[in-house]
């Protein structure tokens, strides 16, 4: 899943719980953009965008529905996060990883009959506006740890 409207994307969950981190690349020539762009009553270049700009979406059966955009967030930045989080989900451990005061990934290490040696993570995130929202917190079922991995690897190179 690391490649989501043509850009790099990391998404760490199952079908109804996730959390998705992601550029989205949009094609100015594609029918679909085209299409919306005329609908929102702009260029399909503006609508577009500069393709550079991080989102965040949440997604559970319960109460987290949505997302945000990370304006600022730079490609190193979510190259250093990808990086620590695979340092961590290697180790087997319990750990913690934040992302500046936006994003901290908790994983509790599990057995699971169907997934093998899983993770269980926990997501909180805090949107960067407006000032104040309240943290949003979901946690994932169990995750295989290596399917983990292969997540992160795929979407570390997709950023390089």
């Amino acid at each position: 899943m690391s490649s989501y409207l043509g850009g790099p994307a990391l998404f760490i969950g199952e079908d109804t719980t996730f959390m998705l981190l992601v550029r989205p690349k949009l094609d100015p020539a594609d029918p679909d953009v085209r299409k919306a762009a005329e609908q929102a009553g702009v260029s399909a270049e503006e609508f577009a965008g500069p393709g550079d700009l991080w989102a965040l979406v949440l997604d559970d059966d319960y109460e987290a529905d949505g997302g945000f955009e990370l304006p600022g967030v730079r490609d190193t930045e979510v190259e250093d996060f990808a990086e620590r989080l695979q340092a961590a989900v290697s180790t087997g451990e319990p750990f913690t990883v934040e992302a500046g005061a936006v994003l901290r990934l908790e994983g509790r290490p599990t057995q699971h009959v169907r997934t093998g040696e899983s993770y269980v993570v926990t997501v909180h995130a805090t949107p960067p506006e407006p000032e104040g929202a309240p943290t949003v917190s979901l946690t994932t079922g169990p995750l295989s740890r290596a399917s983990l991995q292969a997540e992160i690897d795929e979407f570390r190179r997709d950023l390089a």
